[in-house]
């Protein structure tokens, strides 16, 4: 069970405290991560994890200090749905996210590349031509959500993310402070508290899209392993969804969607785009085990967006469904033929 708020308001100090220790005992944990590095494959790795760590932890730090000078200047947490208020916090997030990649992909030498003409009919210049966005991503781990939520909001599209998202992720103080401030939906663990509760929540966030913003879902509810998959067609089968089953047997690389909180989206925001996205390059890293031994070093990230204009969305919920399954679908077969030529090209390096 997920701590109260006034108990996980601790995690800031100890932030604090860890960047602290991580300065004073710099030339100790330098000597360290030079020796450990001797054993572990790619180039530094141990001083390139170590260097983005301390960046982590400053960058949390300031961002929960500007948090801090916020909550003042905003009548003490009192005007925090005035829209100051929102695009105030909308601007600290792209910041330190652009600074945060920005980051990554010099100490890792990682290389980003963009498919698919999605943005261009919704960020082409001209004044009042962009729309409310729902956007449904394949999820793979916390890569993918950093670098999906900084590509929405930087400096090319500019757009205020509304995200659902598990509860367990407030124990990170920085998601906890400014995502509890805006727009965003904490999905609950507890089988007994989510489902049609949060169906309800998704519409709210939905129905109130305004042209600068997008609904972020992940349809799949939690990241993709091969255990999740198993459970998942498993929960197919008790259920009695043989045909979605057989659907699900047939994706290798994502988990079945679940489209109640697609549904009451876009039944909630029929204005809405729908922008589909998937990525490769980031789905083994779920765990700290993973970013320690697997974090790609030297490598190009591929992601994908289809963009699917409002009017050209089933309304129908059957239709919604089985629309849903069939980008999926989709989805997987770019995963599977893109997983394979990036590992042909770093098998020829």
């Amino acid at each position: 069970m997920l701590p109260p708020r006034r108990v996980r308001r601790i995690t800031g100090p100890l932030l604090l405290a860890a960047l602290t220790a991580g300065v004073v005992l710099l030339p100790v944990l330098l000597v360290v991560a030079v020796v450990v590095s001797v054993w572990l494959p790619g180039r530094w790795r141990g001083l390139r994890l170590l260097a983005f760590a301390l960046a982590y932890l400053g960058a949390e730090v300031a961002a929960l200090a500007a948090a801090a000078l916020l909550w003042v200047r905003f009548g003490f947490g009192r005007r925090w749905d005035t829209p100051a208020a929102r695009a105030a916090h909308y601007t600290v997030l792209r910041l330190l996210l652009d600074a945060l990649m920005r980051m990554a992909q010099r100490l890792f030498a990682l290389r980003l590349v963009t498919e698919g003409d999605s943005w261009s009919p919704l960020d082409d210049g001209v004044p009042g031509s962009t729309n409310a966005m729902v956007v449904l991503s394949r999820h793979a781990g916390p890569g993918d959500s950093f670098l999906l939520v900084h590509t929405l909001m930087n400096r090319d599209h500019l757009r205020q993310p509304r995200i659902v998202l598990k509860d367990v992720l407030q124990l990170d103080p920085l998601i906890d402070v400014y995502l509890n401030r805006l727009p965003n939906h904490f999905v609950t663990s507890d089988p007994a508290v989510a489902g049609r509760g949060s169906e309800a929540a998704i519409a709210d966030l939905a129905r109130g899209l305004g042209d600068e913003d997008a609904l972020l879902i992940f349809p799949e509810g939690a990241n993709f392993t091969p255990e999740r998959r198993t459970r998942a067609i498993q929960r197919l089968r008790d259920r009695g969804l043989l045909s979605a089953m057989r659907r699900a047997e047939a994706m290798r690389h994502v988990l079945p969607p679940r489209p109640g909180g697609v549904v009451a989206a876009l039944r909630a925001a029929p204005h809405a785009d729908v922008v589909f996205v998937a990525h490769t390059g980031l789905e083994h890293l779920s765990t700290v085990r993973d970013v320690w031994r697997g974090l790609p070093m030297d490598k190009t990230l591929h992601l994908r967006w289809w963009f699917v204009p409002a009017a050209e969305v089933p309304r129908d919920e059957a239709q919604q469904t089985e629309w849903l399954y069939r980008w999926w679908e989709r989805i997987d077969a770019w995963i599977a033929t893109t997983s394979a030529a990036a590992s042909t090209e770093e098998s020829a390096v």
